[in-house]
């Protein structure tokens, strides 16, 4: 189990606990649950690398405590 912060560009900081097997669109649907908005309209990003829902939070090496962008499409 490993805990990812989640910042989104109004300055909510959500964290989310997940497991590095879990796929990005796992992850986009937990933070769907903390945040409230749809899970299909969260995009997360670190720097220029826009994450795919079918790729593991584990080939992207996320890592515990790493903080990703989230924007609202």
């Amino acid at each position: 189990m490993m805990e990812v912060i989640v910042n989104d560009r109004l300055g909510q900081k959500v964290r989310v606990k997940c497991m590095p097997e879990d796929t990005v669109g796992m992850l986009k649907q937990l933070i769907a649950a903390h945040t409230g908005c749809r899970a299909d309209k969260i995009r997360l990003q670190k720097s220029h690398v826009i994450y795919k829902d079918q790729i593991t939070l584990e080939d992207y090496e996320i890592k515990e405590g790493m903080q990703l962008e989230m924007y609202y499409n």
